[in-house]
């Protein structure tokens, strides 16, 4: 867990605190998913959202798991991307390769 200089809100907290309620995870029992002491559990991951903290990034791999999103996603700044990974990670393989395809085909309109 690396200390940052100041409270600001982080796309990484942000991001976190977003999917976390969209589960509806409380702090304390995604912490505890994720290993951390039941008692210190909430402070942590209250700390990791509102960037008082960062966590490192193998911590962030484990928080995305039991979230059920990319790691990309905690850490995308730009909105629309990280709602597209988003989608993308809920699909597939087969509609993962479409969308993909989709995307490609897309790109070589321009």
């Amino acid at each position: 867990m690396l200390p940052r200089k100041k409270n600001t809100n982080t796309v990484f907290g942000r991001r976190l605190r977003q999917i976390r309620k969209y589960r509806e995870l409380p702090q304390y029992r995604l912490g505890v998913l994720a290993g951390l002491e039941e008692s210190s559990s909430s402070a942590r991951i209250s700390r990791y959202e509102t960037g008082i903290y960062e966590p490192t990034f193998q911590f962030a791999e484990a928080l995305a798991e039991i979230l059920a999103v990319s790691p990309a996603y905690l850490f995308c700044p730009d909105d629309q991307l990280a709602e597209l990974i988003l989608v993308f990670s809920t699909l597939p393989a087969g509609k993962r390769n479409a969308l993909l395809k989709a995307a490609k085909e897309l790109t070589d309109d321009n």
